[in-house]
């Protein structure tokens, strides 16, 4: 591998049943299934996540931008839907809806979405990357 590559390594290893811990620089977040499927719904499922890690980052862009323009980020939400599809078992489709904090200046509503809409990990879901699943 090349010195200069800018490697993450995050590990996932298995908790009880169907639920895992993935640990992330010192982190620990827990995924788990819904009990209808056969989990112990004690966490989010990875899927759940996925969509989440979107929102999140469109999020943080958000924040950013107010915070830049001297605006205030508190009550600032983001809701993220999904729609799955059966085969292959995939997110079909996902929404992320930015509301805005009470206050903020409706003239800079589309620079908050120009913004929030080139968080990284939308970016990477327009150019999804490669993505090799091996055994070690």
């Amino acid at each position: 591998m090349p010195q200069d590559i800018d490697l993450h390594r995050l590990d996932v290893v298995h908790v009880d049943g169907d639920a895992y811990a993935v640990d992330v620089r010192g982190h620990r977040v827990l995924v788990d299934q819904p009990r209808t499927v056969g989990g112990a719904d004690t966490a989010p499922t990875p899927v759940e996540l996925f969509a989440a890690s979107l929102g999140a980052c469109v999020a943080f862009y958000a924040g950013r931008f107010l915070h830049r323009h001297g605006l205030a980020r508190d009550g600032l939400r983001v809701r993220t839907e999904f729609v799955m599809a059966d085969r292959p078992a995939r997110v079909e489709s996902l929404r992320v809806v930015v509301v805005p904090p009470p206050g903020f200046p409706p003239e800079r509503r589309d620079a908050l979405l120009a913004v929030a809409s080139h968080c990284t990990v939308h970016h990477t879901l327009k150019r999804p990357p490669g993505v090799d699943i091996e055994l070690g």
